[in-house]
């Protein structure tokens, strides 16, 4: 199968991104690894910024279809979570993990006005959303069991802590270590 010159540079611009951060690969390093003329950037990309755009569009389309995936293949919603944090314990056991490539670009992107920012607040509005409206399942009609507002929020900082703590710590530390959290979080639920 040949691939287009776009794909071509996304597919390099989005190894080097997220290998050794944003701002630290330039255009010219783009160009030199696609390989590609500065004319075809241009025309596929009018700045480095809408490539930029392009590779967390692309994080975020295959987050989203993780997450779908597991929802739909899961008979409940605790077995949906848990299906969820394994798929974050397979990021941290894979040899080419970095991170977490939006909690990565946050660091690179402070400015809330800053397009690649908001693309960044919008894809954990969606994360944050999705796992709670899982967890508003778990909790069904009792109000005793808390808020799933809490219980996701719960979530999504076990699963930031993992995502930067596995390439100091261990993915198989940290990975065991998320998971005993999600599954004491899902028994206070219950």
């Amino acid at each position: 199968m040949t691939t287009t010159a776009r794909e071509r540079l996304l597919t390099t611009a989005s190894a080097l991104f997220y290998r050794e951060g944003i701002r630290a690969v330039g255009v010219e390093r783009i160009l030199g690894e696609a390989p590609s003329t500065r004319a075809t950037f241009y025309r596929h990309f009018p700045s480095k910024e809408d490539l930029v755009l392009a590779y967390l569009h692309g994080v975020d389309d295959r987050t989203r279809a993780v997450v779908q995936a597991a929802v739909e293949t899961s008979p409940s919603p605790d077995d949906a979570l848990r299906a969820i944090g394994a798929a974050v314990t397979d990021d941290l056991a894979d040899p080419a993990f970095r991170g977490c490539a939006f909690l990565n670009a946050a660091a690179e992107y402070p400015d809330p006005a800053d397009p690649v920012r908001r693309l960044i607040l919008e894809h954990r509005a969606w994360y944050v959303g999705t796992l709670t409206e899982l967890f508003g399942e778990v909790f069904g009609d009792s109000p005793r069991r808390g808020r799933p507002e809490d219980a996701a929020a719960h979530f999504v900082m076990m699963r930031d802590g993992a995502m930067t703590g596995a390439g100091l710590d261990g993915a198989e530390a940290v990975g065991a270590a998320f998971r005993r959290g999600l599954e004491g979080l899902l028994t206070l639920l219950h």
